[in-house]
């Protein structure tokens, strides 16, 4: 695993714990949902 790769992991599980005080989960899970499947989508018809 690189340096970069460890980095993006580490502050994705950071906003993680950060949503979770401010309470705003819901709207993190829904972004990174969105996300996910808004990148298979693209991949998909680009391929």
């Amino acid at each position: 695993m690189s340096l970069k790769s460890k980095i993006y992991r580490l502050l994705r599980v950071y906003n993680d714990v950060n949503a979770v005080r401010k309470g705003r989960v819901k709207h993190r899970t829904g972004r990174r949902v969105g996300g996910k499947i808004t990148g298979r989508l693209l991949r998909k018809l680009f391929k």
